[in-house]
């Protein structure tokens, strides 16, 4: 390859010099190996225009080459263009090449003009055709250029020129990102955002606290945290420290999601106010439901301990709701034999007075015909008033955990609407959470209990169902789905068994409990209490068809209530 130095460059005016098309190296060199002559010309003059005929053909295109060189300032991105003359007779006539380059995000060019007179249609050093390069053309990152290459002299009526865009790569390319150009902005920068989240119990607040690594050339950084309806800011100067901290205290009753998003915006000498920003997402509810806290350690001996009152008014609370569920225990024949009485915890959304009811009936059902000891928030209301639905949440949760009870997790469109809200959908609130004095239980228990689900040691103790009368498969928020969804009442029997650990299908034996199947459950006294209740909610279902958008409420609606 043969590099011969430009014999005359032009550029158009009127831009700044830091970001000027030019030349890394600016010197004239005309004294080549097998360049038999050169001159400078005029790059604006066309030239004399020959007829078609007597003009050389155009060249061919050799792949460019992006990288650095070196001038006073240090590294610089810089673009080496090459080209090739067609070993044909048009070498004869041919005068040089004029190349033009465009910069398309400023409409900057430039121009360069080479003239030589060249013998013989190869290269007689190389055996090859004539080969000529413009090395050093100083670009700039994530830019994209206009190049064309046209053969002297020019045709009358043919434009000849070949033309290609190139696009330079930004900082993030390895090749580039030690130019000074793209170190000014950022480009080595390494962050190393940490983040330590604390929770202040006493007066609600979630504490943020932001550590990062300053960067060599931003000396000011924006930092923020941000929630739907939530946005937190400051400004921070480095002043000569390697290292940054930040504070956000949070109130707990602003955040509606789960998710809070840190932003760190710095400000180059580069790209100033229009530079990358780094960001990092963080799933606060592990810190704000974590377990094993010390209010909940103490909400819990104090019921223990000083809790006799609470514990006789609980009592005779639950007298009322418990034995109206239970009231039918006399009418029935007995129920299910277990050697141990089981527990079952059961996790649902309040979507309507009438599914309430069926969540209700299947309390007594379980109670009275299958000898299960139910948890239910609606019956343990003074219990939960006392705790508080987190603390009481978390202590049945690890009562269970730690035994062989189970906890049912009953689906329907109240709960996939609001797991799809804590993923960041549309905010929820339905009718009945707005007038329950307990408020939405749904929310506090999937913030709880998901990150245990998805632990294999966890994953026996949960159980996943709906109605399919009145719900539907596609109720079942996406964690759910690697496990085995249970219809109602079509599989209860199914469902029983496992509540009791024991398998329906066991090698030559098939196990039967009566009384639980679609077909024979409402013929005990409990069991048809919660068939008319289904059938209940089916049939207003079908009368109102947008019965669950009719049940959300919408913010100016609360103040109704």
């Amino acid at each position: 390859m043969i590099h011969i130095s430009f014999l005359f460059v032009y550029f158009t005016a009127g831009l700044r010099v830091s970001s000027s098309l030019r030349i890394l190296d600016k010197r004239l060199d005309c004294n080549q190996p097998d360049l038999e002559h050169c001159k400078i010309d005029n790059c604006i003059d066309k030239g004399m225009l020959v007829p078609l005929r007597d003009a050389p053909t155009d060249p061919e295109w050799v792949p460019e080459q992006v990288g650095v060189g070196m001038d006073k300032h240090g590294f610089t991105p810089v673009l080496n263009l090459t080209w090739s003359i067609k070993a044909d007779s048009g070498v004869q006539v041919l005068q040089g090449s004029q190349i033009n380059i465009v910069d398309k995000s400023t409409n900057q060019s430039m121009c360069v003009q080479y003239s030589y007179n060249i013998s013989g249609q190869i290269n007689p050093k190389r055996g090859k055709p004539w080969t000529f390069s413009l090395d050093g053309v100083v670009v700039h990152p994530d830019r994209t250029y206009t190049v064309s290459v046209l053969n002297l002299p020019q045709p009358y009526l043919k434009d000849k020129r070949i033309q290609k865009h190139i696009t330079i790569p930004g900082c993030d390319d390895k090749k580039l990102q030690k130019a000074q150009i793209c170190l000014e902005n950022g480009s080595l920068w390494e962050l190393q955002m940490t983040s330590d989240l604390s929770l202040n119990w006493r007066y609600r607040t979630l504490s943020v606290v932001i550590g990062f690594n300053a960067a060599e050339y931003s000396e000011k950084y924006q930092v923020s945290v941000t929630s739907p309806g939530v946005f937190y800011s400051k400004n921070v100067l480095k002043e000569n420290r390697r290292s940054l901290n930040v504070t956000f205290e949070l109130s707990l009753s602003e955040l509606l999601q789960c998710e809070i998003v840190i932003k760190i915006q710095p400000f180059f000498i580069q790209c100033k106010n229009d530079c990358w920003c780094a960001e990092k997402h963080i799933e606060y509810c592990s810190y704000y439901y974590k377990p094993r806290t010390l209010i909940v350690k103490a909400a819990i001996g104090l019921i223990i301990t000083g809790g006799c009152l609470v514990y006789f008014i609980w009592r005779e609370c639950l007298k009322g709701p418990v034995k109206t569920l239970l009231s039918a225990a006399k009418e029935e024949p007995e129920g299910v034999q277990v050697q141990n009485r089981r527990r079952v915890l059961i996790i649902y959304s309040l979507d309507h007075p009438l599914y309430k009811n069926i969540v209700l009936k299947l309390c007594a059902f379980l109670v009275n015909k299958c000898g299960t000891e139910v948890v239910l928030d609606l019956l343990d209301s003074t219990r939960l008033g006392v705790m508080g639905s987190i603390q009481w949440l978390d202590w049945h949760r690890e009562q269970i955990e730690n035994s062989s009870n189970k906890i049912l997790i009953l689906c329907s469109q109240g709960v996939q609407a609001k797991w799809k809200a804590m993923c960041g959908g549309k905010q929820v609130l339905l009718r009945e959470d707005a007038c329950s004095s307990m408020g939405d239980m749904l929310i506090p228990a999937l913030c709880l209990m998901v990150p245990h689900f998805v632990r294999s040691a966890s994953f026996e103790r949960y159980i996943v169902a709906y109605f399919d009368d009145v719900c539907s498969e596609e109720d079942v928020p996406s964690p759910f789905n690697i496990t085995v969804r249970y219809k109602l009442m079509k599989q209860f029997e199914e469902l029983f068994f496992r509540i009791l650990d024991t398998e329906k299908h066991e090698p030559g034996r098939l196990n039967h409990i009566d009384g639980l199947s679609e077909e024979d459950y409402y013929h005990c006294p409990s069991g048809k209490a919660l068939w008319e209740a289904i059938e209940a909610f089916r049939a207003y279902q079908l009368e109102h068809p947008q019965w669950f958008e009719e049940e959300l409420l919408e913010s100016s609606e609360l103040d109704m209530i």
